[in-house]
């Protein structure tokens, strides 16, 4: 299975991407100079005059490479452009602005065109856009037609092993990776000629023989049962040759894939849990709740005043119902809804289930309930910071699924709350609004919650606030 056999011409390995994404990316920043200057002399019929404009696309490519190297662009493999890195064309916008700021600095603005700063800016960012899905195709090719490939070697690997690493790799789907085989001094295979689904080539020596014919170009050594005696004279005797080593903890292979590779300092670390609002994501956050609960509070007050005057005028008790939830951190909180139930019939508890056509709901509070307007005083749980507009539903305390209470009866309930609850959220646009009366459906709403919270941004909340508005009046679910 040697690539080199069956490859005609040069064949380099994965590690020659990075280097060919900095020169797309190079190439992106000078090809854009005179795309610029013809589009801005055509539209302008003036002469450009290099001056200033030199200097500012100078440091705005300067700063635009310092971003990327910070985010280890250029250290990455082909998983970089797997994902997409669209990023690229925010990132040289962040450089651009960067560039502007200096030159008003400077005070060299009279000398700043600004037509000629945007025909630069956007052939720039465009090209940059573009040339990533041009780089995923081409490299694709590439791997495809043999031309870049990493020939690699499992050594120390079990059956087990072997197959939950090659699962591993077809879930990642990289083109440029070729698993030539399996080498081992101890297992031997079940199957002549193979371990799990590869090629057994033999022991260290077999190994070490292919890698001085130049048929490898990397080995992962599995840390199974290996003492630290035998990993120091395999690497000593690896490292008399040209090739790459690594080694894969065994943990890396036994809770796969719920983990995420990170530094402390210069220690690599497997994170199992790692919160995704953080630092800056948190202001974005706080400021979304802010903006859209005031705006909301002034837009809606001649309805909140409305509904609170028919609640008063069609039943006895406060408009007000306060009811005990769990919040941040599974910390207590006091939520705040619009009274829809009898005064002497209301559970302050949640223990009792909410039920179609219960008896303990008022008229009035049927139609509030129907339109989620009882959850609006919640918009004042959000400015007090207990809430957010988007998030996991905050559940009472005693709320019931089933038999069981809620947290005892889906596993890794408690994961929902990492965030702020939410007055509305992920699960409720997914049809998991109102009671939830199987274990089913509790499941699912708390895997809604997660992938929520895992996969959390700006645009992720504005969809979930636009798709509340557009499934009120067509939920069946809210009763």
């Amino acid at each position: 299975m040697g690539g080199s056999r069956t490859t005609q011409g040069r064949r380099f390995t994965s590690n020659v991407i990075p280097s060919m994404v900095f020169v797309m990316d190079l190439l992106c920043l000078v090809v854009s100079v005179p795309v610029a200057v013809i589009l801005y002399t055509v539209s302008t019929g003036l002469i450009v005059v290099p001056g200033v404009h030199t200097a500012a696309g100078f440091i705005a490519g300067v700063a635009f490479f310092l971003i990327r190297q910070s985010r280890g662009v250029y250290s990455q493999s082909f998983v970089l452009l797997q994902s997409g890195d669209t990023a690229v064309a925010l990132d040289y916008l962040v450089s651009a602005l960067l560039s502007s700021a200096i030159v008003w600095q400077f005070g060299l603005v009279d000398e700043f065109s600004r037509g000629l700063t945007l025909a630069y800016v956007g052939s720039a960012t465009g090209s940059l856009f573009v040339s990533r899905f041009v780089l995923r195709v081409a490299l694709r090719r590439l791997a495809d037609g043999g031309r870049i490939r990493q020939r690699v070697v499992l050594y120390g690997a079990d059956q087990d092993t072997v197959e939950r690493t090659c699962r591993m790799l077809d879930l990642q789907a990289l083109p440029q990776l070729l698993l030539v085989g399996v080498a081992d001094d101890y297992s031997r295979p079940t199957a002549p000629g193979s371990l799990g689904n590869l090629p057994f080539i033999g022991g260290f020596p077999e190994l070490l023989a292919m890698a001085r014919e130049g048929e490898v170009d990397q080995v992962l050594i599995a840390l199974s049962d290996m003492t630290r005696e035998r990993i120091d004279l395999i690497i000593e005797k690896l490292s008399d040759v040209a090739i790459d080593v690594s080694l894969i903890p065994r943990e890396a292979i036994a809770l796969a894939p719920d983990y995420r590779v990170n530094f402390v300092g210069q220690i690599p670390v497997l994170t199992l849990w790692q919160r995704q609002m953080r630092d800056g994501n948190t202001i974005v956050k706080d400021v979304e709740d802010f903006v859209v609960a005031t705006l909301a509070l002034v837009f809606l007050a001649p309805l909140l005043l409305l509904t609170a005057l028919a609640i008063k005028l069609t039943s006895r008790g406060p408009v007000i119902f306060r009811q005990p939830r769990f919040g941040f951190n599974n910390r207590e909180i006091m939520v705040w809804k619009f009274r829809s139930m009898y005064t002497d019939r209301q559970d302050v508890s949640g223990a009792a289930r909410t039920t179609r056509d219960d008896p303990r709901v008022t008229p009035v509070g049927r139609w509030i309930r129907k339109l989620s307007i009882d959850e609006l005083p919640q918009l004042w749980n959000v400015l007090r910071g207990e809430m957010s507009i988007v998030g996991p539903r905050p559940h009472a305390t005693h709320m019931k699924v089933g038999d069981h209470y809620y947290f005892d009866a889906v596993r890794g309930y408690g994961a929902r709350h990492r965030v702020k609850p939410g007055i509305t959220g992920l699960a409720q646009v997914r049809g998991l609004r109102g009671e939830i009366h199987t274990i089913e459906r509790a499941k699912r709403r708390v895997e809604l919650d997660r992938y929520y919270i895992d996969n959390w941004s700006l645009g992720l909340d504005l969809r979930i606030m636009v798709e509340t508005i557009v499934n009120l009046a067509f939920d069946k679910n809210a009763y």
